[in-house]
Parts: structure tokens; sequence; C-alpha cells
């Protein structure tokens, strides 16, 4: 990218310039996998044996009212209304839930505020100096609804990944380790979330969920958006992000493709990207993704059989009766059974 930026000062016209970094993008995310980083987390971690639809559960659940058994799939179910407000009133018989085009007796349900393990990943490059006050303001702000039995771990995001704050349930001890932080660098995101997925096989809660907040797309991964993206699917994590892009007609290429790389890895998983165009907005937006997590239905289904049939389970979930068409459920739409 730097000889591209040298050719664009000589002359040569941005159009072109475009159309040269789409076609070295589009082979680089051809590419052969790229070898694991070299991270505390990949030499620590093993490949995980939950499959992610909000998963099947390789070990028990632990929380305060619930214990559920090893042979089943939770999934995690957000639904809002037509003004995209959360609906909390709705009962277990308001659901009816599917594998493979096949219904399935719910066999738990809840939608109480249960602790959930969250990672944040936040962008610590040089294009957050103007803006690092604002994102510390927007973890204050999803931190103050935590449950107390929360668990929290911070990822920076700079030339490199790196772990600002480890397992914690302390907000103070985030907020005190974020204001120490002094933006820098490129912007290795994608690196950054195969950090965070790898730290999650570890997490002390079944409930996961990852949030994202950046300025801007990828400049300097080694991991490409086609691993991440098949890594995310098969994790048992939610991943929100919130994409602070600007309105600026021509911009670097990253960051043009920064929302469609966001939306990709959340929409894969269940969750969702808030893209916001004024960064008065950000706590607002980190607020809601909060209350969202607080709010959602957990429903658990008994498999068919796991491990017998294909690996790729697909799901799907209806509220009944559809009396209020405009209803919108998120959720994860498959997950993997773990192979044998």
């Amino acid at each position: 990218m730097v000889d591209l930026a040298v050719r664009w000062r000589a002359g040569l016209p941005r159009v072109a310039l475009y159309l040269i970094a789409l076609a070295i993008l589009h082979a680089a995310s051809a590419g052969q996998p790229m070898p694991p980083l070299a991270t505390q987390a990949t030499q620590e971690h093993s490949t995980p044996t939950f499959a992610g639809a909000g998963g099947q559960l390789s070990t028990d659940i632990h929380t305060s009212s619930v214990r559920v058994g090893v042979d089943l799939v939770l999934v995690p179910v957000t639904v809002v209304d037509a003004k995209n407000q959360p609906v909390t009133n709705l009962e277990e018989d308001n659901f009816v839930i599917y594998e493979d085009e096949k219904q399935q007796a719910i066999r738990y349900f809840s939608k109480d505020d249960q602790p959930i393990s969250v990672g944040l990943i936040l962008d610590l490059s040089s294009s957050m100096s103007s803006k690092i006050g604002r994102e510390r303001a927007a973890v204050s702000e999803f931190l103050k609804s935590a449950n107390s039995q929360d668990d929290y771990f911070v990822i920076g995001v700079s030339s490199r990944p790196r772990i600002v704050s480890d397992s914690t349930k302390s907000a103070d001890r985030i907020e005190a380790k974020l204001a120490l932080e002094t933006p820098q660098g490129t912007t290795a995101l994608l690196d950054a979330v195969y950090l965070a997925l790898s730290k999650m096989r570890s997490a002390q809660y079944e409930r996961r969920a990852l949030l994202i907040i950046s300025d801007g797309g990828d400049n300097n991964s080694r991991y490409r958006l086609k691993q991440i993206k098949e890594l995310a699917e098969e994790a048992d994590v939610q991943i929100y992000a919130i994409g602070l892009f600007d309105t600026a007609l021509f911009k670097p290429f990253e960051e043009l493709m920064g929302k469609k790389w966001l939306e990709e890895i959340t929409d894969a998983t269940g969750g969702r990207t808030l893209v916001l165009d004024n960064l008065d907005r950000l706590s607002e937006a980190a607020a809601s993704i909060s209350w969202e997590l607080r709010n959602q239905y957990q429903i658990a289904y008994r498999p068919e059989k796991p491990g017998q049939r294909k690996r790729k389970r697909v799901i799907k979930v209806k509220v009944v009766p559809s009396r209020n068409p405009a209803l919108h459920l998120a959720y994860k739409k498959s997950y993997f059974v773990p192979a044998e």
C-alpha cells in the first residue's frame, strides 16, 4: 500500500488506485491460510470442543438458578419491534425452534439477566488519537449495566493486537488500564478478532460476546477476512461492532471496506454492526448493545444424535402467534457439531 500511495502522489488517478487495491485484496483473500500468530493465547488454548449457535454445550452451564446438561444447544435470541426497540414480554410458548427444518422441543427457557463473558476489542491505532476520550466514555457506558458477575477482558488494536486488561469482573480496573493507553500504529483488526476468539475458549461462562469499536478497516493483519469469518461462524461467541465511519467522499480503501468486513463478521454470529457518522452517538450505541445483551431470551433444545449427521446444523426461530409480523429476531442461524 505504501508503493500505491507513492504512485498516487505521482499522479495516478484515484479510481485506478481503488481498482488496483481491490484486485490486491481479492488475491490476498483467496490466499493460503496464514500460520498462527505467536501469541500466548495460541500457545495455551487448544481447539474448542463447543459448537457455535450460542452453541452446543460441551460443559455444564452453571448459573445462580439453572444447570443445563451437556447435550443441549443454547440459542440466545434478541427480539425487536418495528422501531428497533427490544421486546421483553414474550414467554416460552411464544417461541418455536427448528433444526434443519425439524421442530425441536424446548428444554430450557430463560429471559433472566445471566452472567456473560465479554471481550472488548478497542481500536488504539493512531487514527483514534482525537477520539480516544469518546472511546473511553463509551466503554464506561457499556459497563454501567453490567451484571456484577460478568467477566471482561480488553484487547487493544494497533499494529499488533495485545491484551490491555486480562479477565476481570472490575469495571474500575478496565477503565484504569484504558486511561493509560496512547493511540499509535496501524490497525490489525482481524488479528485482534482472532486473538479474542482464541481467548474466549477459556471464558468462564457459556454466554460469550465480543464488542468491537473501530474507526476504520484493517490495514495490517496477517489473517484474512475469509479465515476470521469462518472461525467466527464456528465459535460460540456473539460479535457486535460499532463502526465510526465519516461521510467523506474519498476515503482510504480499508475504510471503504471496513463496514462490509464488520457486518460480515457480526452477521455470521447473530450479532450486528452499528455504523455511526457522529461521535456524539458512540456512548449511546455502546449502551444500546449492552442493554441488548441483558435482554436476550435463552432457548435450549436437545439435538438429534449429535455427531451422527452432517456437521453444520441450520437453526430457525419463530415467534407465535405471528400477529405482529414487524417483529425482528436476531440469533445465530447455524452451528457446527464438533468433529468426533
